[in-house]
Formats: C-alpha cells, sequence, structure tokens
C-alpha cells in the first residue's frame, strides 16, 4: 500500500473507530489534551526537545524542569536542557508544530509519535507510526520540502478540516 494511501487509511479508520488518532486544533502545537503542572497543555508527549540534539535520543522530561513555549509546556531531562530551551527555543521545537512531518507532506495533521524521530538540518521532525516513518525517510528532502510548503498553508487550519 502506498503511503498516500495509507494515510487515507488510517483517516477513514480513525474516524470510524471515534478518533483513535490524536489531532489539535490548529492555533495551537501538537499537545497532549489536559494541562500540565505549568497550566499549559504538554508539547512532545512530555519529551525533552534538546536530548535529540545533545543525546541524540529521545528522553523523558520531568514535571519539574517545565518551561511553556507558544502556550504549550516543554518538559526536560535536565536543567542545563531547560536553561538551553529557553536561550533559544525556536532552535529545539519539533518543526510543524509537532504534527507528523509525513503527514504534513500530503496536507493532513496527524499526531506526531516523539520515538520515531529525525533530525535533518538541525531541525526536529517526528512522524505517526513505524510505517509513515520508513516512508518519510525514503525521500527525506522532498518530503521535508513538500511538508514545508504545505504547512504555510494548513497550519492555520483545523486537523478535522484537512
Amino acid at each position: 500500500m502506498n503511503a498516500s494511501k495509507f494515510i487515507m487509511t488510517a483517516l477513514v479508520s480513525t474516524a470510524l473507530l471515534g478518533g483513535a488518532v490524536q489531532v489539535h486544533a490548529a492555533d495551537e502545537l501538537n499537545v497532549v489534551p489536559g494541562l500540565s503542572i505549568a497550566g499549559a497543555p504538554l508539547a512532545l508527549h512530555g519529551y525533552d526537545p534538546v536530548a535529540y540534539f545533545t543525546q541524540g535520543k529521545p528522553a523523558r522530561g520531568s514535571d519539574k524542569l517545565v518551561h511553556v513555549y507558544q502556550g504549550a509546556a516543554y518538559r526536560f531531562s535536565k536543567q542545563e536542557h531547560l536553561e538551553s530551551f529557553k536561550k533559544n527555543p525556536a532552535r529545539y521545537t519539533p518543526q510543524f508544530g509537532g504534527f507528523c512531518a509525513y503527514g504534513v507532506s500530503v496536507g493532513k495533521k496527524f499526531d506526531g509519535d516523539p520515538q520515531l524521530w529525525k533530525i535533518e538540518n538541525d531541525k526536529l521532525y517526528v512522524n505517526l507510526n513505524e510505517e509513515i516513518y520508513e516512508t518519510f525517510l525514503e525521500d527525506l528532502d522532498d518530503n521535508i520540502d513538500k511538508a514545508v510548503s504545505n504547512w504555510t498553508d494548513i497550519e492555520h487550519t483545523a486537523a478535522k478540516d484537512l
């Protein structure tokens, strides 16, 4: 099954199953519902965005090390990661508000899994699932270009409207 057909099948299946894939309002980052201890929605499922760059792998953040940026609460595994983030948050936040990068490349918004990530040109990308992640990597540069182009059109559109 090609990736576009897979995504459409996943979208239909999601609708039939009552929305099993998490999507969020367009004006927000892709965040977990509910409020963090900081009083803002939790971004990146609570993973430390700086760890991807400094440790080369995902790390769970602590609810004791939190910083709110653009309305979303980011957690950190180390104090120095929190300090680095505060100095330059745009460097560490996931692209496309944390939505699945391949999904954005085909004009959709799906929840990004922080375990399925790629840093390319010093930017963090997350994807929906293993199959989509592999498809994203197959033509990485083209998929990123398409996602960047699509993001300007869909950034402020609710996922349900795409």
